[in-house]
This record gives structure tokens, C-alpha cells and sequence, in this order.
């Protein structure tokens, strides 16, 4: 019952709601404020790599990284006709060497959730933090602990063609994780195949990951509300943090 086995084949299809493009222009809207054009950038947790495509699409030269081989493949499907194809690597984000160092890491989609332990958390943003060119950005985005406290009990239903998925969330106050079990249902001709996936999130707290970026090395931190250049409202369900590596002035990388 890996987390994105079985799901990495229809994953796509059951989020045809998430807007990647207003993820990404939300990025650059941080990126022209600093003053920083990237030439290179690490797309973290990357999933099937709609966010690799987009900011290939831009001119960047991209890194995507994942620890599911299955969204890998996925991905690489995705950009192989790209002229500008992302590196696609397979990698825990605990264990994170780039070939090179980047100008911008990106962490798309509450995927720092999925450490669900806070030591793992902070060796996880040490390492984004080596793996930075000097002056570099990182920007992501995380769940709230409100919203997944929320989501205890709840059920839900995704499906599109070919795919039908049914998720029961658990919130547990001892641990702090939200767990989500999912059932998949997925066509094969004439049937349907059952597959069962477990997903976990741990409820991270702004001043807890403000307290690892700044043990990372981490300077110029910022909090957001969910794609909006202020400051999270309260009731606020995904949050982004943007941290810079260095005490650097705004400038152009």
C-alpha cells in the first residue's frame, strides 16, 4: 500500500482541479519581488511533474525529484517531446544531491506534509538548503494544521473516466499526522481493479517551519496565504513560505 503506486497512473485525472499555472505564477510573482531571474531550479516532490513542465517552459533548466518511481515515469512521459526536457531523479528528500546547485527549489502541493517526522523535516531542509546556489529561493507550500485537523472523519470522492477513488482521513492529536486511506478503483477493459493506498501528513506549524529554515541557514522569511502576496488570513488552509539562502540583498541570480 505505497502512497503513489497505484495512483500514479490516474493521478492526473483526479487532480484536473489543481491550478499548476496559478502555482507557478504565484512563484514568479515572489521571484520579481525579490529581484531574481533563475536560470536553474529543483522541482522537489515533483510528483508527475506538471510543475517540472511549467517552469521548463520558462526557460529554466530543471531538476525533478521524487521518491516515487511510478510518478517518475509519469513524468517523464509527460516532458519527452519537451525540447527543453527536465532531469528527472529519484531521490528521498532526506538524502537530496543535485548534480549541480540551483538557482530556485519549488515544493509544490503540501508534499513536505508527507515527512512525518519532524527530524527528517529539518535534515530535509538542510539539505534543499546545501543544494541552493548562494542567494538562492526556496519557495512551498503546506497544509495547515486547522485543515487537516478538519479532515478527521471526513469521506471523499474523486473519479473520472476509468478511475473511481473513495479517502477516509484520521486525524490523530498524539502523533499530529493526518492519515488518509484510499481506495482506487481503476478500469482494465471490461473490469474494475481494486488497489488500496495509505497516505500521512504531519500538521506542521508556521513557527515550527520558520524555526527549521532559520536552523538551516535560511534568511529574508516570509509567510503567505494560499497564492496571495499577503500575509495567511486566519481560517487559512494552505499556507507558502519563501526563504532565501544567505544574507543577500535582492538582486539578480
Amino acid at each position: 500500500m505505497d502512497a503513489y503506486g497505484a495512483l500514479a497512473e490516474s493521478y492526473d485525472r483526479l487532480t484536473n482541479d489543481v491550478d499548476y499555472d496559478r502555482v507557478v505564477a504565484f512563484y514568479f510573482d515572489i521571484l520579481e519581488r525579490e529581484g531574481l531571474r533563475p536560470r536553474t531550479a529543483v522541482d522537489l516532490a515533483c510528483g508527475t511533474g506538471s510543475v517540472s513542465v511549467l517552469l521548463a517552459k520558462r526557460g529554466l533548466s530543471v531538476i525533478g525529484v521524487d521518491l516515487s518511481e511510478d510518478m517518475l515515469s509519469v513524468a517523464s512521459g509527460k516532458a519527452a517531446e519537451m525540447e527543453n526536457t527536465p532531469l528527472f531523479v529519484c531521490q528521498n528528500l532526506t538524502q537530496l544531491q543535485l548534480p549541480r546547485g540551483v538557482d530556485l527549489a519549488v515544493c509544490a502541493l503540501d508534499s513536505l506534509d508527507y515527512i512525518t517526522d519532524p527530524a527528517d523535516c529539518k535534515i530535509a531542509i538542510s539539505r534543499i538548503y546545501k543544494a541552493l546556489n548562494p542567494g538562492g529561493c526556496f519557495i512551498f507550500d503546506v497544509n495547515t494544521p486547522e485543515k487537516l485537523r478538519a479532515m478527521d472523519g471526513q469521506v471523499f470522492l474523486d473519479e473520472d473516466d476509468g478511475v473511481y477513488c473513495v479517502w477516509r482521513g484520521e486525524f490523530d492529536e498524539e502523533t499530529n499526522i493526518c492519515t488518509y486511506g484510499m481506495d482506487i478503483f481503476q478500469r482494465r477493459g471490461n473490469l474494475w481493479v481494486r488497489s488500496e493506498e495509505v497516505h500521512e501528513e504531519y500538521a506542521y506549524s508556521q513557527v515550527q517551519l520558520t524555526a527549521y529554515l532559520k536552523e538551516a541557514g535560511f534568511t529574508h522569511i516570509e509567510v503567505f496565504g494560499d497564492c496571495c502576496m499577503e500575509a495567511p488570513a486566519a481560517g487559512e488552509q494552505r499556507i507558502y513560505f519563501k526563504a532565501r539562502k544567505g544574507k543577500v540583498k535582492c538582486r539578480t541570480i
